[in-house]
């Protein structure tokens, strides 16, 4: 009966995502009915609202699914790898990384587009990870407090680098400052092509490791008993964090209380069980990011507010709220 109730949720998680995934469509500054949402996408006719509608807002909106989707899950096997409720992606160093190689490209090299430093993101995001891995792990296997320990170490160093950067170049400053509130707008099918294949393995490895880091969660000794390779589940869970937030940094920007407050929420609806927390978290965080997408076009017209303060504005009450009304479930 439980195992009923938690596939009824996941089934309306997936009938509300795709409802914001049509408003996300549809609500802009050039308003299209669903309707003629519906007609082109099936029949593109050339008309202004299939360009739009086909050309702009399908692709951010498809971007905001993943993205959404990647931090989500990344979210979620970050807290249950540190044993963590506090933890979030940024844990391992990825989005300090990738801000330092974003800032890097900006300031010495005078990149100038998201399209244009996107790898620079995304390799900054993965030499970040593996160095806070390498640290953790240096002389015995890598433990949660060893990995936060030096996560929070990496990520200092890395956003002090970051600021002597901006601080020394006015135009880097001008420019990171766009990056780094996190937002949707202004990316197209190009950078969708380049960290979609990232995304997709990420998820898929992300949601494999379900019944693995059930074991883990059982203890070391217990799951060591129970047969598991409690240094392969790490590194492997490291690796698909890596993948989901480092791509969808570079796509997108840092985006900051998605990954920390989604699977707080889909915790709160299934329990610890990560067979059913990873793919809840999955489909929840997508609903939050094109949630604040759609509702930050629409609140200072005719200008757009980027997804990412809006993430944080909502992100914060509703994680207060879920701290003061509920009881935390355990890890």
């Amino acid at each position: 009966m439980l195992t009923g109730l938690r596939v009824t949720g996941l089934v309306l998680c997936t009938g509300v995502l795709v409802l914001f995934a049509l408003l996300s469509i549809a609500v802009g500054a050039r308003s299209v009915p669903l309707s003629t949402v519906v007609d082109v996408l099936f029949d593109p006719d050339g008309s202004y609202d299939a360009l739009v509608v086909v050309g702009q807002r399908v692709p951010r909106t498809i971007l905001g699914i993943l993205v959404g989707a990647a931090l989500g899950l990344a979210g979620a096997l970050m807290q249950s790898l540190t044993r963590n409720p506090l933890a979030d992606p940024g844990l391992l160093g990825v989005n300090s990384g990738a801000a330092a190689a974003v800032v890097s490209a900006i300031s010495f090299l005078g990149l100038t587009s998201p399209l244009e430093y996107v790898w620079f993101a995304f390799v900054g995001a993965a030499v970040a990870a593996v160095v806070v891995y390498l640290l953790g792990s240096s002389g015995r296997a890598a433990g949660p407090v060893r990995l936060a320990l030096a996560g929070t170490a990496i990520s200092a160093v890395l956003v002090a680098y970051t600021y002597a950067v901006q601080l020394a170049d006015d135009k880097a400053l001008d420019q990171f400052r766009f990056w780094i509130v996190g937002g949707l707008a202004g990316r197209d099918l190009d950078i969708l092509t380049r960290v979609g294949p990232f995304l997709a393995v990420g998820l898929v490895v992300g949601l494999l490791l379900a019944r693995p880091l059930n074991v883990v969660a059982l203890g070391d000794e217990t799951g060591r008993a129970l047969g598991a390779n409690l240094g392969r589940v790490r590194l492997t869970a490291a690796a698909s964090i890596t993948l989901l937030c480092g791509a969808a940094t570079a796509a997108a920007g840092p985006f900051s209380f998605i990954g920390l407050t989604v699977p707080h929420i889909a915790r709160s609806l299934v329990g610890a069980d990560q067979r059913w927390v990873l793919p809840y978290s999955a489909l929840l965080a997508p609903c939050l990011l094109l949630g604040a997408d759609v509702l930050g076009r629409v609140v200072v017209p005719p200008s757009e507010l980027e997804a990412g303060l809006v993430t944080a504005f909502l992100g914060a009450p509703v994680f207060i709220m879920l701290v003061r009304r509920r009881r935390v479930v355990q890890l």
